[in-house]
């Protein structure tokens, strides 16, 4: 266990003199300056509402009742704006980062620096969590963006802070929860709220369409379909090019079967190879969901079917319903984790208004100034994207409408195309079957001229290519430039289309879910178990993993090893030039997206008409990629001579016992040369440091030459306390020679608990008495009966939560928003809480010297609405001793620095106090800081004891408290 470490009060002085010197040092070179917003105090008396915030889909007519009082929301995420001055840096920085001209060409910012210069403020964040936790909350975790808090809690607390109700709604046959109103906030926040997700459970919809001809035969029938080698020769996409030494990640809201992206990799005759799953922290257990299952396979198996030497994420949502994809985008960015996003999911724009897609929006914008590319699948719905939202009304749904993301400013929007019929190419664009028994896995012959996909039908209802203009946005400055782009004042979708039709010919994969209605996908070649039927689909599903695969041979062909962010502009200025677009795109002047289904789809409205140049159904048409690539510029910019890397990290174990150490090896893979990889690679565990999960933690481990020229290896060591999916994200950073990487592992560790037996708490002494401002200890045994182990998470409450909010209490242990014991035998185990009435050394705590649950996850009752205990940031001590470090590095390089060293530590000196949350007397008189110690009196404090795997199996032990 670990120990405790206790500050006198005249050491706590010296030591916070010490590190507010240091703070004040790192305020000069740059620390985190941005300015704090919220003005007054935040009060629940004083709300406004949050416009925007109900759910289109939560209507009364659909309405099936209120949710319980105590069911239980985990994963609730408020997002925060930036100041117009923010805004507008950011909105100039990401035209100089597109500039070939600015000096900020392709210079990407790292998600901490994003932080840092377009996140929340230190003081604001506090506040916001402070409020939150007020309300019963549990404080989950912070985004790395310094833009989002994730928080859990019940549906009662939710009404009674947002002031509404929790409701069910029967919608498409399914069950879902949202609020009943508008959500309100007090008006302190309104400045800087810019929107609570995760309080409803409707999913975005997945963009791929079942083939209405599962049963094609092409060995016996001679039809075609497309496999990878087919869609390689069509748009001529080089071999010489596979997207070695880059990334693409792809996003899911299902769990899969790594089985079936095996299959398909086998049946395509590539080289197998599974994709990095990456379960997103906090989202619960991995689960796979119908339909939403195809649709990860279809992306996985046709990313990596073209990018064939790239790194394959998978980025998925876990079984809490109320996650879902746009919850994996966000995570990816947040962590930088690949510089290519594959989306295939959407609603239509009807769903949104300019203030609730504000969030979406503003990720977005942080992954173009990281450098990633925004790939997402335009509808399958043609001119109608509303179609089939039975929330919105016939005229609604048969309106003309795009859908989100593929409006958003940030994404390279995909729409469809398809050949003329199978039956009247084979010969001329396909090979013919080689026997009655022997499919031809690639056997198109050059590439197949695409019309505008669309096979509308009054049976099978509406398929064909999404394409419009947008409702939320006015068309940005790189759209343009190409004949035919509307004159508008509007975002047009799509971009690039690419073959989609589930027809004509229809694309192979494999896939266990259900809802394709085949047994045994793949278990023979393609085909099923049964030796005869193929699963097959289209989509603009299939256009944007596709693509998204062109755009890593790209980037591998013209040298962007650190990503291009939104490509849209050099895509438009090619088309613009008449030569290239007539050799690097083929042009789609056929068909429309009109909405031909027949009345029970359709109104009289019309939908768009494919022609020269641009268009709202295919956009600029398909590219011929070997074309486009040498007329791609290449990379300008100093990321340009960076050699590529891969990185990757194994578990020696990938079901480790808890508590069981498990070593972890990590390479660092030079993509050329023989240059070897160097230097300290930075470690994320369960989403550490301000990131997502506030149970992970950061490490550092150091590179080490290998054998193998160009290979570094290094090794990691941990353990870890509780059962359940845990996640390692290592991040080698960008150095002079090397490009950056990054590589996932997760390993699944078994349940703790037995299942059986029970425990019991005790605690001594039975009354703790302390003097104001010291501290006191007690200790909590846990006795177990009936065969028990496992692992106990503890909380506690206490009989005045007003008084005690600032009570700090330490455990020796803590695990995620717990304090932990962990029984292995048959034997009591004693563990040891440390009560301080010192708010101060709260941060003490956090930078080090001790574990605070009272920070992380005091119960409060359901008649105490009192203020809660702050969770306080570790920040400015880190700073601080951030600053001091590089104070003493200065002071070794230079004889000058050595002198300002100690003139910094004076100047600073007045500082120490308020850093340091003030000082108080030795006597424990009482803080004479802002934040007081506790007042005098005696209370009642009760340990709560939970087990780890199963809920039910709980204790308790109750002492009382005495500040003297």
């Amino acid at each position: 266990m670990k120990s405790m470490l206790v500050f006198s009060r005249h050491r706590r002085l010296w030591v916070c003199g010490l590190l507010a010197a240091s703070s004040m040092i790192a305020s000069q070179i740059g620390a985190q300056s941005v300015v704090p917003r919220i003005a007054s105090k935040i009060l629940n008396s004083d709300q406004v509402t949050l416009k925007g915030s109900l759910h289109p889909m939560a209507q009364a007519e659909f309405d099936a009742g209120r949710v319980p009082a105590a069911t239980k929301l985990a994963g609730i995420g408020v997002f925060f704006s930036r100041s117009e001055e923010q805004e507008a840096d950011l909105q100039s920085l990401i035209a100089q980062q597109q500039d070939p001209a600015s000096a900020l060409y392709h210079q990407w910012l790292t998600p901490d620096e994003f932080a840092a210069r377009f996140g929340m403020a230190d003081a604001d964040l506090n506040k916001v969590k402070t409020w939150l936790a007020g309300q019963g909350f549990s404080i989950d975790s912070m985004a790395r963006s310094r833009n989002m808090i994730r928080f859990s809690g019940t549906v009662n607390q939710v009404e009674q802070a947002f002031s509404t109700e929790m409701h069910y709604y029967n919608v498409d046959g399914k069950k879902s929860l949202a609020p009943a109103t508008e959500l309100s906030i007090p008006s302190a926040l309104a400045p800087v709220v810019l929107g609570i997700r995760n309080l409803d459970n409707f999913r975005p919809k997945p963009l791929h369409v079942i083939s209405t001809h599962p049963d094609y035969t092409s060995s016996q029938s001679s039809a075609v379909h497309f496999a990878p080698g087919d869609i390689r020769i069509a748009y001529n996409i080089p071999s010489s090019y596979t997207g070695t030494g880059q990334s693409i990640a792809i996003m899911g809201q299902s769990a899969i079967v790594l089985s079936d992206i095996e299959n398909f990799q086998t049946a395509s005759g590539l080289t197998v190879k599974d994709p990095t799953l990456v379960l997103v922290p906090g989202t619960g257990s991995s689960t796979v969901y119908t339909g939403d299952e195809a649709e990860s396979d279809i992306d996985l198996e046709w990313a990596g079917g073209i990018a064939t030497g790239a790194n394959i994420l998978f980025v998925y949502t876990g079984g809490s319903s109320n996650n879902n994809v746009f919850d994996s985008y966000f995570y990816t960015v947040d962590q930088n984790l690949a510089p290519i996003i594959s989306i295939s999911y959407g609603s239509c724009e009807t769903f949104f208004t300019s203030s609730s897609i504000a969030p979406y929006e503003a990720v977005g914008a942080q992954a173009v100034a990281q450098g990633q590319t925004v790939v997402v699948s335009s509808g399958d719905s043609g001119s109608t994207s509303c179609y089939g939202f039975t929330s919105l009304t016939a005229t609604q749904q048969k309106a003309l409408a795009v859908s989100y993301p593929a409006s958003s400013l940030y994404v390279t929007a995909l729409g469809g195309t398809e050949t003329t019929a199978p039956d009247d190419v084979v010969g001329t664009y396909w090979g013919a079957a080689t026997s009655s028994n022997v499919d031809k896995i690639t056997s198109a012959l050059q590439y197949i001229p695409e019309v505008a996909w669309n096979d509308d039908s009054s049976t099978n209802g509406l398929s064909s290519s999404g394409g419009g203009a947008s409702v939320l946005f006015a068309k940005p400055a790189w759209q343009t430039g190409v004949a035919g782009i509307p004159s508008d004042s509007k975002r047009d979708v799509p971009d690039i289309s690419l073959y989609s039709s589930p027809s004509y010919p229809g694309y192979l994969f494999c896939s266990s879910d259900t809802s394709n209605g085949i047994t045994g996908s793949c278990a023979n070649g393609f085909r099923d178990g049964n030796n005869q039927f193929l699963t097959l689909a289209g989509g603009t599903s299939f256009a944007a993993p596709v693509f998204a695969g062109m755009v890593a041979l790209i980037n591998q062909a013209r040298n962007y090893t650190e990503g291009q962010g939104l490509i849209n502009g050099e895509l438009y200025t090619l088309a613009s030039n008449s030569a290239t677009y007539a050799s690097a795109f083929y042009d789609t002047k056929t068909g429309n997206n009109n909405c031909t289904a027949g009345s029970t789809y359709c109104s009289s409205t019309a939908g768009f008409s494919a022609g020269t140049g641009y268009d709202e159904v295919t956009g600029l048409g398909s590219v011929n990629l070997g074309n486009l690539i040498p007329a791609w510029p290449i990379n300008s910019a100093s990321s340009a001579s960076l050699v590529s890397t891969s990185t990757s990290i194994s578990a020696s174990s990938s079901t480790p016992a808890v508590n069981a150490t498990d070593t972890f090896t990590i390479t660092v893979v030079a993509a050329s040369g023989s240059a070897t990889p160097s230097g300290t690679l930075t470690l994320s565990i369960d989403g550490g440091g301000t990131a997502y999960s506030s149970s992970g933690k950061t490490a550092t481990a150091a590179l080490v030459a290998s054998a193998t020229a160009g290979t570094a290896t290094a090794t990691y060591q941990t353990s870890f306390a509780t059962s359940g999916t845990h996640q390692i994200i290592v991040q080698f950073p960008k150095s002079a020679t090397f490009a950056s990487s990054v590589g996932v592992v997760q390993v699944s560790v078994a349940g703790t608990s037995s299942g059986t037996g029970s425990f019991t708490m005790s605690s001594s002494p039975s009354s703790l008495a302390v003097t104001r401002g010291s501290t006191g200890t007690e200790l909590i045994t846990v006795t177990p009966s009936g065969g028990y182990t496992g692992t106990v998470l503890m909380s506690y409450s206490t009989s005045n939560d007003t008084a005690l909010t600032n009570l700090c209490v330490f455990a020796a242990t803590v695990v995620g928003n717990y304090g932990a014991v962990t029984v292995s035998g048959t034997s009591a185990v004693t563990t040891t809480l440390s009560i301080d009435t010192h708010p101060a050394d709260c941060g003490l705590a956090q930078s080090g010297s001790g574990n605070a649950i009272h920070m992380l996850h005091p119960v409060h009752s359901a008649t105490n609405k009192g203020t809660s205990p702050v969770h306080r940031d570790s920040a400015p001590w880190t700073i601080a001793f951030a600053g001091l470090m590089l104070a003493g590095f200065l002071g070794r390089r230079s004889r000058v620095f050595r002198t300002m060293t100690g003139l910094f530590a004076l100047l600073a000196l007045g500082l120490s106090v308020s850093a340091c949350g003030g000082g108080g007397s030795s006597s424990g008189g009482g803080s004479t800081s802002a934040t007081p110690d506790p007042p005098k009196g005696s209370y009642t404090v009760t340990i709560l004891g939970q087990d780890s795997a199963t809920s039910t199996i709980t204790g308790q032990t109750t002492f009382n408290f005495t500040i003297q």
